[in-house]
């Protein structure tokens, strides 16, 4: 037999719930003839009455309380779920997953976003962490999160946070018997904790500036890690130098804890950027998550 229209039988199911094809025809929004010919036709297609019609109103035969039975619950599932698909149309609702480096989630991201969870039971937050540059919409997620220039050109982006600067810091102990590096060059002569990339399993090299002089130093160490936290943390330690972003060492050189070094090679980095594929058909929970992370023009440049 050819396949059935489920169209056709999602019509069946209203009349034989509504006993009435003028109900079922004003609920599916279709003229009653056109009902009727719809139902003729699936029992033309099944070769079997569906539908006693009597003068009095519409009942199904036994085959088509069968058929009631075995779909109806069907049909109720697929209608009940169109309807949360509508509600959440117009509702913060379902889960938002964003990609992005562990600095960027727990100074930007999670500060920003966890604000929305007590007045959006519906929505959802699934932060990931990851260094490399992955393809967000192959990998499932909703957006990511990466500094400015490293965005994908086929990628809408938009600006989360201002410009920043890394640092090369170390403990007052590591430099309590050893001379303070005056270039970075100097850092060859050190014990640097390392970051492991995920691309390729490379070290990540140190990037330098100065009055528009760059460089990068392959720096070597005991200790290497694959986030920043456990990076610093070592630092603080006394286990080496760490370069970190300059906002998560003030604190510690704030209290005597770190020494900032190199500071006049510190790089300027062009702030990051959450970035995703279309604006068409967003859903409010996306635009919710936006409008929460936009950065005003004002706050661009520190």
């Amino acid at each position: 037999m050819d396949r059935l229209n489920l169209n056709n039988v999602a019509a069946f199911v209203a009349v034989a719930r509504e006993r009435s094809f003028t109900r079922a025809a004003a609920r599916l929004s279709v003229s009653q003839p056109a009902l009727s010919h719809t139902i003729s036709s699936l029992e033309a297609k099944l070769g079997i009455r569906l539908l006693n019609r009597t003068t009095r109103g519409v009942s199904p035969t036994e085959a088509g309380e069968r058929l009631l039975a075995t779909v109806g619950p069907y049909c109720e599932g697929i209608e009940a779920e169109l309807a949360s698909l509508t509600e959440q149309r117009d509702t913060p609702a379902g889960t938002i997953k964003i990609t992005a480096h562990d600095h960027a989630v727990r100074t930007i991201l999670w500060p920003k976003l966890s604000k929305l969870l007590p007045a959006n039971p519906a929505l959802k937050l699934e932060l990931s962490i990851h260094y490399g540059l992955i393809d967000i919409v192959a990998a499932r997620f909703d957006a990511g999160v990466r500094v400015g220039d490293q965005v994908a050109k086929d990628m809408i982006a938009m600006r989360i946070s201002p410009d920043f600067q890394m640092a090369v810091v170390g403990s007052p102990s590591y430099f309590a018997d050893r001379e303070v590096p005056t270039v970075p060059q100097d850092l060859t002569g050190y014990n640097c904790i390392n970051l492991r990339l995920p691309t390729h399993g490379g070290l990540y090299a140190w990037e330098f500036e100065r009055q528009g002089q760059e460089l990068s130093v392959h720096v070597q160490g005991q200790a290497i890690f694959n986030t920043s936290a456990e990076i610093l943390a070592a630092a603080l330690g006394g286990y080496g130098l760490a370069y970190v972003p300059q906002d998560v060492a003030d604190e510690h050189i704030a209290n005597g804890e770190l020494v900032n070094v190199l500071d006049d090679w510190r790089p300027t980095y062009p702030g990051y950027h959450l970035y995703y594929p279309s604006r068409r058909n967003s859903s409010p929970a996306f635009l919710l998550v936006l409008d929460a992370l936009r950065l005003q023009s004002s706050s661009i440049h520190r």
